[in-house]
């Protein structure tokens, strides 16, 4: 297994169906329940623990995924309120190092949650045309439609996850 895609990388090709969409929109809907249950019980040394050798810890990839799940939000916003939307990357390893990054992991628990439903609410609204809209990366000039980036988010979350619940397996805890 390969300890960094746990569960492979996302790919997905052809037209996304309303069905497709539906079901990210639910996997995005539970991750913040599923993050909170893969962490339940971990102590302290236990989410200091890196998921891999030389990865992040689980405390780390808990704040990550909140770090960019509000990126992720803040795009589609962005995408659905400006034409030719150039996103702005960000350093997710630097922003791993920050301090907050340290925090009780409770703190991006409850962002999730919040953020998720507000998220899940804007998704659930939108349209055939607002899942069209696009944004581009100014790094590799790829052109991503919303509903491509649901589906980026919702195997980011399962993603990360992957990460917490593959090594509370292989270690026992």
């Amino acid at each position: 297994m390969d300890y960094r895609y746990p569960i492979g990388k996302f790919e997905f090709t052809g037209k996304i169906s309303t069905a497709q969409r539906e079901q990210w929109i639910r996997e995005i809907e539970t991750l913040p329940a599923r993050m909170r249950q893969a962490v339940e019980g971990l102590s302290e040394d236990q989410l200091n623990l890196p998921y891999r050798e030389g990865g992040w810890t689980l405390r780390q990839v808990v704040h990550h995924v909140a770090d960019s799940h509000i990126n992720a939000y803040t795009r589609f916003k962005l995408a659905l309120t400006e034409d030719n939307l150039t996103i702005r990357p960000y350093f997710e390893d630097r922003w791993a190092e920050l301090p907050d990054s340290r925090a009780d992991i409770e703190v991006s628990l409850t962002l999730l949650e919040a953020l998720h439903q507000r998220w899940v609410i804007l998704l659930k609204a939108l349209s055939e045309a607002d899942y069209e809209r696009t944004f581009q990366h100014p790094e590799s000039g790829t052109t991503t439609s919303l509903a491509y980036n649901l589906g980026t988010y919702a195997w980011h979350g399962n993603h990360h996850l992957a990460h917490i619940t593959s090594l509370r397996t292989r270690l026992d805890l």
